[in-house]
């Protein structure tokens, strides 16, 4: 008899979903932002229900969302996003690092686990690699592939509004009105597994406000 003969037809199911889409990629029934887009001051003490933490010290002080140390923890939003969008936030940076992170079209629920991290999204620089390099990485902030960017530095202290669109193949970002990184995906990261917004970290302290996100 096999390991598997005692088992209800509902939990054979649910193997067979674990094993064809990976626990990082099942759904996670999230709602999806409507037309009226979704935004959030972190005028509150809590996180709150539209976030999930993945494991950092993830925190709202005086209004604004804050974070040192997070090593690719990241702390993602609870909603799901539409395929072309708009996604714009204010951040900062108190380290000479610079270092201020996101990533765009992920799943929701990953994170580093070791030193080592491959992301499910896009993920957006600025000031990284000691505030030498700004990216726009497809999964891999590593990779050959990333597009990168250079000369504009992050000022320590100083608020930088970020603006991310997606429009069929071509993901931009801009920092204060400025392209900082832009790729044409042949292949675009979507759907399920890639439909998440997540703010990020590695080592500086960061502070993120007036996130707005609106369907294009």
């Amino acid at each position: 008899m096999g390991p598997f003969a005692h088992m209800h037809r509902r939990e054979w199911l649910f193997l067979v979903l674990i094993g064809l889409f990976g626990p990082t990629c099942t759904p996670q029934g999230d709602p999806a932002i409507g037309p009226e887009g979704f935004r959030d001051d972190f005028e509150r003490r809590e996180l709150g229900e539209h976030w999930h933490n993945t494991g950092a010290p993830w925190r709202i002080v005086d209004g604004k969302l804050v974070v040192q140390g997070a090593r690719n923890r990241p702390l993602w939003l609870k909603r799901t996003l539409p395929r072309d969008v708009r996604i714009e936030f204010d951040a900062r940076s108190m380290s000479p690092d610079g270092d201020i992170k996101c990533e765009v079209f992920g799943d929701g629920v990953s994170r580093a686990t070791s030193l080592s991290y491959t992301a499910t999204s896009y993920v957006i620089i600025f000031g990284g690699w000691h505030n030498s390099i700004n990216v726009l990485a497809r999964m891999d902030e590593h990779g050959a592939d990333r597009v990168e960017s250079r000369g504009k530095r992050v000022e320590p202290g100083r608020w930088y509004h970020f603006r991310i669109e997606r429009k069929g193949d071509t993901i931009t970002a801009w920092v204060d009105d400025e392209v900082l990184v832009s790729m044409k995906d042949p292949h675009p990261l979507e759907g399920r597994g890639h439909d998440h917004f997540a703010f990020n970290n590695w080592e500086s302290e960061l502070h993120f406000d007036n996130l707005r996100i609106t369907p294009l």
